[in-house]
């Protein structure tokens, strides 16, 4: 069982992994160089210690140690028990969820190893909101899809932020990095992947009316720009969310949601495109 070990020092460095949980700049280099990610609630807690994560330590509001002590129970970790007032000067952010824990990275595995037996993937290029991620991955894990992939400049899935709002979905959905920016479509292709180029252009087929037997990776593009042009031409097919009153696209997590429905194996339409 975790030591209950109270902390009355923002400065402690014993709390140096929970330092300015706000700048994300800080935390890109602190997390990358302890290879290290927090979990924010006792339900993602709870599920990254499910999903193998090992736990570097807990951070605890005293007055919500009661919503973490059984899971405390499960490990050797400290917890430490700090006024809720040192967990905001500490944090830079009022800690509504009460428990944070400080967890140890696992390696990534190949791209090929995650789409091995795969029959839906999604593949993310350049989106750089972690909310966004971790909405995707939501969407993912509700839907059926068996993986997600990333280009390398995409947003951290572990980034407190995306874990957060994907409710704990980055441990269970498996995930790698593409290492190959510009021909990473060809190797995907080449492990029987038709991939669905998501787009708001007019020409692009509505997605209701795709095929969806056999393989298929959803690429779906950054907040901005949306997908590359070297993407939407290495795609198999370009499909689009059809819409109205004259709006012309929807944030991706959105977009995501719709598309993920359509095309999961439980989907409600099939017919040839």
């Amino acid at each position: 069982m975790a030591d209950h070990v109270p902390v009355a020092d923002a400065a402690d460095p014993r709390l140096a992994d929970y330092v300015r949980l706000t700048d994300v700049h800080l935390r890109r280099s602190l997390e990358t160089a302890h290879g290290l990610f927090i979990a924010e609630g006792e339900k993602v807690i709870r599920r990254a210690i499910n999903a193998g994560y090992p736990v570097r330590s807990m951070l605890v509001a005293d007055d919500k140690l009661a919503t973490i002590v059984d899971v405390a129970q499960q490990i050797a970790a400290p917890l430490y028990v700090v006024p809720g007032t040192v967990a905001e000067q500490l944090t830079g952010y009022r800690v509504h969820r009460g428990a944070l824990a400080s967890m140890q990275r696992l390696p990534l595995p190949s791209a090929e190893a995650i789409v091995a037996g795969a029959q839906r993937i999604i593949v993310l290029e350049d989106i750089v909101d972690h909310a966004n991620v971790g909405a995707i991955f939501r969407c993912a894990a509700a839907l059926g899809f068996d993986a997600v992939l990333l280009a390398p400049r995409c947003a951290d899935p572990l980034y407190r932020k995306a874990v957060k709002v994907s409710m704990g979905a980055v441990f269970t959905v498996p995930y790698g990095r593409l290492t190959d920016w510009r021909d990473g479509l060809t190797s995907l292709r080449s492990l029987g992947f038709r991939l669905l180029a998501l787009t708001p252009d007019a020409p692009a087929t509505p997605i209701g009316e795709v095929n969806t037997t056999g393989k298929i990776g959803l690429l779906l593009g950054s907040e901005g720009g949306g997908l590359s042009a070297r993407w939407l031409a290495a795609a198999d097919q370009a499909v689009r969310i059809p819409m109205s009153r004259e709006v012309d696209s929807l944030n991706v997590a959105s977009a995501a949601a719709i598309a993920c429905y359509l095309l999961a194996p439980h989907a409600p339409v099939s017919r040839p495109g």
